[in-house]
């Protein structure tokens, strides 16, 4: 990567960092006595009546596009590198420690977590779950 691409990437990581640090959170509505709903997940305002659906003053705001982080840095990992879920040492093979970081999946055993690790630190990779085993 040019270092003028690696400059605007890190502009707009600060710059992901700020907006979501300053995003709204967008609730569910209307879940105040619901236990069983998850007011964490989205769903959109419908009715006629529904003050958040006409987006009126002193109501919380709906998803919208706006909202949206940079395009370039859209799902990267804060430290600037692709996320890979490995699932076996192989996985490593045509992955690039430059541009790629990886995350062990949870459902690798002990054995297989440990030769992952190996290869991983040997090939030059940034491991994202490597706590609590020791070496």
């Amino acid at each position: 990567m040019s270092t003028k691409l690696m400059d605007v990437k890190r502009r707009l990581l600060k710059l992901r960092l700020k907006m979501n640090r300053t995003r709204v959170e967008f609730r569910r509505l209307n879940i105040l006595g619901l236990r069983r709903v998850d007011e964490e997940r989205w769903r959109r305002p419908r009715g006629i009546d529904n003050k958040i659906k006409l987006s009126r003053k002193g109501y919380p705001p709906i998803v919208r596009i706006g909202y949206r982080n940079p395009k370039l840095v859209r799902g990267l990992h804060p430290s600037g590198l692709i996320e890979i879920l490995v699932y076996r040492p192989q996985d490593l093979d045509n992955l690039d420690p430059k541009i790629h970081c990886v995350r062990i999946a949870h459902t690798v055993g002990r054995r297989k977590r440990l030769q992952i690790i190996d290869k991983a630190k040997s090939m030059g990779f940034r491991i994202l779950n490597a706590v609590g085993v020791e070496e």
